[in-house]
């Protein structure tokens, strides 16, 4: 994807020195464009824990760089294991990160120590150009979607699309799961609409997926999480879709923290309830979304305090509720697979069951 006209992916190897790893600060998004260059796998930890960088794919990627980074400095097989444990612990709920440093360890374990590092760097680059035709694909089979959606509609009938969190390019190594087939429908000349919701607490609706959108001219417009059961209501959203951070084995999604509402709003209204995802999001270990994903609980600072700019122009953090009262800050739900009308892969589009995973990955699934 481009800013400003420039290509750009979500993380790439510096071409100075070929070691550091180079990110976006998302915290700092939408307000500055700023980049990062981590130097250390302690560095890539504190980023992934602060969500300088975050989106499951996204993790994935850049925590196996992180691996790579500190085999730089020590590739015996004691370093290697403790530093996995290490950058694999920074996020319990995002599959794609357990997922890239159990393939960056099976790769790297029958290296010898001198060649290790020149390979996770080859390895942590394969993660990521995977990453990217994943994407595209899913951006593919989720355009056939929305062009159903518009050979039904009156001639001049915008299509109207919700989604949640941010599930774009910024989340991923490029395209996006969500975000790629609407990016692929604009492109292509369809009239599509995106409600944007905010995603409270850390508001990866207003401040990502909105620069996003408005970056490559997608029009969109911000609302409040709560909007959009109501917008359903009224026949102005045709379909939901949204990313994810693990899925079963038998289809129950886990995602930002607001999600199983819209698919109760969803099912109510008729409105059909998509899931992008790569495979490496799929969690084949797990069946029961509600009872064997960890959920991650965060600080309750982002609840009880609104970052945004102030009237100078300066970024600010203001506090919203009383000072002594407590908050909670669940940041993912599951919604369960009888809510989720299919799921958009790599491979194509299923339904969120046992049964539809297996049928477009007959292999893995076995495993």
């Amino acid at each position: 994807m481009k800013i400003n006209g420039v290509p750009y992916r979500s993380v790439w190897v510096d071409p100075t020195d070929h070691r550091t790893v180079c990110i976006f600060d998302q915290t700092r998004l939408p307000f500055a464009l700023e980049i990062l260059h981590l130097s250390s796998s302690e560095q890539v930890a504190h980023a992934i824990i602060t969500m300088q960088v975050r989106g499951a794919p996204l993790i994935g990627a850049v925590a196996a760089y992180g691996l790579a980074l500190a085999l730089s400095v020590d590739a015996s097989d004691e370093a290697m294991e403790r530093e996995a444990s290490m950058l694999a612990a920074t996020r319990p709920t995002a599959i794609n990160l357990r997922w890239a440093i159990e393939r960056m360890l099976q790769k790297l374990r029958p290296i010898n120590s001198q060649d290790r590092v020149a390979a996770a760097y080859a390895e942590a680059g394969l993660i990521c150009d995977e990453d990217v035709a994943q994407n595209e694909a899913i951006g593919r089979h989720g355009l056939e979607l929305i062009r159903n959606i518009k050979n039904r509609k009156k001639a001049g009938e915008r299509i109207n699309i919700l989604t949640h969190c941010n599930a774009g390019w910024i989340a991923t190594v490029d395209w996006g799961t969500a975000l790629a087939p609407i990016y692929m429908a604009h492109d292509e000349g369809l009239d599509v609409h995106v409600w944007v919701d905010e995603t409270r607490p850390r508001n990866q609706g207003a401040a990502l997926t909105a620069w996003e959108l408005g970056s490559h001219g997608v029009p969109h417009t911000v609302i409040v999480d709560n909007a959009g059961g109501h917008l359903m209501q009224h026949g102005q959203v045709d379909i939901v879709i949204v990313g994810t951070d693990r899925v079963t084995a038998d289809g129950d999604v886990a995602n930002k923290i607001g999600t199983y509402l819209k698919a109760l709003a969803a099912r109510d209204n008729d409105v059909p309830f998509w899931v992008a995802l790569p495979s490496t999001t799929i969690d084949w270990r797990v069946q029961n979304g509600l009872t064997e994903i960890p959920i991650e609980e965060r600080s309750p600072l982002e609840v009880t305090t609104v970052t945004g700019l102030n009237k100078e122009g300066r970024v600010e953090a203001v506090r919203i509720t009383p000072e002594h009262s407590p908050a909670a800050n669940p940041a993912f739900d599951v919604t369960p697979a009888r809510l989720v009308t299919g799921l958009i892969t790599e491979r194509g589009c299923c339904d969120a069951s046992g049964a539809g995973l297996q049928s477009l990955f007959p292999y893995t699934a076995s495993q």
